[in-house]
């Protein structure tokens, strides 16, 4: 037995075609989560949805390393970035977003995400792991623009309403932009699909301390079949197959690459938002989104452009290829 060494991000056209499909899935499947969770959240509390979403995906999960061939539990050496990574994803990550969004719109929540590739950015930056730059600096002082026209395009007494979910909204953003940057090592050696499940397994047992105070099992069986098919949606298709997607591309082609295509999410979301829910395209989202669009593809542009990252060190525990 040698030493564990991640797996080399494969490039290729073919396998790029196949990234770029499910990063298109990833998509539409995010774009729909602000509108199941706001769906859901018309008739349970927003952490009512939060964890039997993730007491559904915890099932999906276990039930799945325990058909999967390999090791079921991950290495000693690996619980501690499992225990984090759990904790952003879980209770950090998805408390702030479903308590914000409560409080915010589903088109909001879509443009403030859309600073996630933003975040990584200046994450790295902070890491020495990119260079600043002109254009770099242009990118990230639009996004912030965007944001601000987002926030209080409409005035401080009318965004008053919203501006405390926004907020609450970004805190989620950046426990996101701290699970795509922590977990991209951890999925390089692990590959996605393990990764993924050890890491929201490990979420959803972190919910659990919150259960008696917060299940409601009550109110959910009096909730609607629209709403408990939303509780679905956000356990099975965001939980699972968006978040294995996402750690799927991020164990093929640089985060940047990525982080790109989630700049579709706002436009997705918001149009969605306008058809089923009624929400009307105020200037200050058409403004704000654009601007916010703009800044991060010109951060990225950036970063596509940057030199490829040196090898991870080899770890322990798997033959090197």
């Amino acid at each position: 037995m040698g030493a564990l060494q991640a797996r080399p991000l494969n490039s290729s056209e073919s396998s790029l075609r196949g990234v770029y499909a499910a990063l298109l899935i990833q998509v539409i499947i995010s774009a729909g989560t602000y509108l199941a969770a706001k769906r859901a959240m018309t008739e349970l509390p927003p952490l009512t949805v939060v964890l039997w979403r993730f007491c559904l995906s915890g099932l999906v999960f276990v039930a799945l390393l325990l058909v999967l061939p390999g090791p079921k539990l991950p290495p000693r050496d690996a619980w501690r970035r499992i225990f984090i990574l759990g904790l952003l994803a879980g209770p950090v990550n998805q408390v702030f977003f479903f308590t914000g969004l409560s409080r915010s719109t589903a088109a909001h929540g879509a443009l403030l995400y859309a600073l996630t590739p933003l975040g990584v950015y200046l994450l790295s930056l902070v890491r020495g792991q990119e260079r600043a730059s002109t254009r770099t600096l242009l990118g990230i002082a639009t996004a912030f623009a965007g944001v601000v026209v987002l926030l209080l395009g409409r005035g401080l007494a009318d965004a008053r309403g919203s501006l405390l979910g926004d907020v609450l909204i970004l805190g989620a953003v950046l426990a996101w932009v701290a699970y795509t940057t922590e977990g991209k090592p951890f999925v390089a050696v692990h590959g996605p699909l393990r990764a993924t499940a050890w890491c929201m397994t490990m979420a959803t047992v972190l919910m659990l301390p919150f259960a008696p105070f917060v299940a409601k099992p009550e109110a959910l069986m009096a909730a609607s079949l629209a709403a408990k098919g939303c509780i679905v949606y956000l356990g099975l298709l965001t939980s699972v197959v968006a978040y294995v997607l996402w750690y799927y591309a991020l164990s093929k082609v640089s985060a940047s690459k990525v982080a790109i295509f989630s700049n579709l999410q706002p436009a997705a979301t918001a149009l969605a938002a306008w058809a089923l829910l009624d929400e009307a395209l105020h200037w200050e989202i058409v403004v704000g989104g654009l601007l916010v669009l703009a800044g991060v593809r010109l951060t990225q542009t950036v970063m596509a452009r940057a030199p490829p990252t040196a090898p991870l060190p080899p770890v322990a525990g798997r033959p090197a290829t």
